[in-house]
This record gives structure tokens, sequence and C-alpha cells, in this order.
């Protein structure tokens, strides 16, 4: 396959497992998928490449995330077996991780502590791939809970918390189905900071708006949902920009990234939002 050709459909069985399964029911869909063992259709195995590299680029971004000398503070919703949580966990953050399958919790911890004790080159980029060791590293916990159940941020909150200075999302948006996608995007801006940013590795991008999911194509959706402020469900390519920025958020950085995933390498972009001043 060549790196800018489209990629393989993913199987049709994750399609079928969630067809016609109402909202209420999404969250049990997974837990059964975690249950079996059938985590392959999401698993990627590592950290996200275009997500270290532009950690590692110091982005001037979240150098105004923090008006607190504390670490930064992360969150990675859908965060599969943790392979994002120990990576930014070794960059520095202290993380949070949500799953709403306990085995993923279970799974994820068990990386994450292993990782942390010996840093796998992985977690880092070619510039870093040498780095051992993690007396700089920050904490990390797992939260067995629904991202769209309020209140859990509130258990972890502390004196001083005013919302996480990153929040990264690669392949939660594409799992829900589009009447969640408005939901997804409320919740974002209540948990962000005021000065924090929430980065997305937007994915698929390739794949028809129309065709059935999970994963469900994205172009244009993020943009859709958080800079025009509508319900991120796109009937046709005419819809995909409406010209009004009527959205909660301001996107701040957009790029093709150099390094990605197999599956998305030469499609995804990475796009950078920080939620607008409240005059």
């Amino acid at each position: 396959m060549s790196e800018n050709s489209a990629p393989v459909q993913p199987p049709t069985r994750l399609i079928s497992h969630f067809a016609n399964r109402e909202r209420s029911n999404q969250p049990s869909g997974w837990v059964e998928l975690w249950d079996a063992g059938d985590t392959e259709y999401w698993d990627r195995g590592k950290p996200s490449p275009a997500l270290i590299d532009w950690i590692e680029s110091r982005p001037e971004v979240l150098s105004h995330s923090t008006t607190s000398p504390s670490r930064l503070r992360a969150l990675v919703p859908g965060c599969g077996k943790g392979y994002d949580v120990a990576m930014l966990a070794l960059h520095g953050f202290d993380v949070y991780g949500l799953e709403v399958s306990k085995k993923a919790v279970e799974i994820a911890e068990q990386y994450a502590k292993a990782e942390l004790r010996e840093p796998s080159a992985h977690n880092f980029g070619s510039a870093h791939e040498s780095r051992q060791g993690n007396s700089s590293a920050g904490e990390v916990k797992f939260l067995n809970t629904d991202f769209f159940k309020e209140g859990w941020e509130r258990d972890i909150a502390t004196e001083g918390f005013k919302g996480f200075d990153l929040v990264y999302d690669y392949t939660f948006l594409c799992a829900l189905p589009p009447d969640m996608r408005k939901d997804w995007a409320r919740r974002m801006s209540e948990i962000l900071s005021p000065t924090g940013v929430l980065a997305c590795l937007e994915f698929p991008l390739y794949k028809d708006l129309k065709a059935p999911g999970p994963p469900w194509g994205l172009r244009g959706v993020h943009w859709n949902l958080l800079a025009e402020g509508a319900d991120g469900i796109i009937g046709d390519e005419s819809q995909r920009e409406t010209g009004e920025l009527n959205g909660k958020f301001e996107r701040v950085l957009y790029f093709n990234p150099e390094r990605s995933y197999e599956s998305g390498r030469g499609t995804d972009m990475f796009s950078v939002w920080r939620l607008k001043a409240t005059k």
C-alpha cells in the first residue's frame, strides 16, 4: 500500500456489532468487545507518533496553558490500553485516561506501570529515542467511567483546578454515532481549562461521510462542531463549511503530520483548538 492510498475499510464485524444500537447501549457495546478480547479493531500497539512529534516540538500554545507552577494536566478519553497516557506522562504531564471498560482500565494500568518503570523507545521521537529513566515523569491515573456522565471530573479536582491543560482525541470521536457529536463538543468545552487546548488527530478523513461506522468518517466534522458550533452531522460536501463561526472554539493549528499510524498516514490531519475568550 502506498503512503497516500486509502486504507482498506475496517472489518464489517465492528460495524455490525453497533448497528441499530441505542445511544444508551453504546458503552456496553465497547465493554463487550473488551471483555471478549476483540481489541484488534482499534489497537495500534503504540502511542501516536503525530502526538509525540507535536509535544516534542514544544508547542507555544501549551506554554500558555497554565498559570500554576504545577505540572500540566492532560486527559485522554477512550484511552484504550493507555499508550498515549503513558507517553504523555513520560513527557512530564500528569495524565488521566478514561475508559468505560473495567478490563481496559486494568490493562492500561499494567501497561503504564511497566512503561514508566522502563520506557520503550516508541514513546519518543527520533531525537529522543535514547532517552531513558522517568525522573521527570508525571503521574498517571485511569478512570473507569463514561466521558458523558458529568461529575467524574470533580472527583479528580484539586484546589485551583479549572480544567485540563490538554485533552487529546484520536479515535474517540470517530467511535461515536453522529447524534452524539454535539455532546462530545459540549463536554470538551466543559472540561477544558480556559487556557487549555484540545488536540485532535482527525481520523478517518478518507471515509465517506455517509458510510456506516464505527469508525465514522470525520472529514470536515471537527470544524463543523468546534468552529461553527453545528451538530457535526454533514450530509454532503456542500455542507462542510457554512462560514458562520458560532462555535465555542477557535482553531490555532492545523497540519498534516509527518508521522502517523499506517491506517491514516497521508490523510490524517492534526488540529489544535482553544476556547474562545469570553467577553
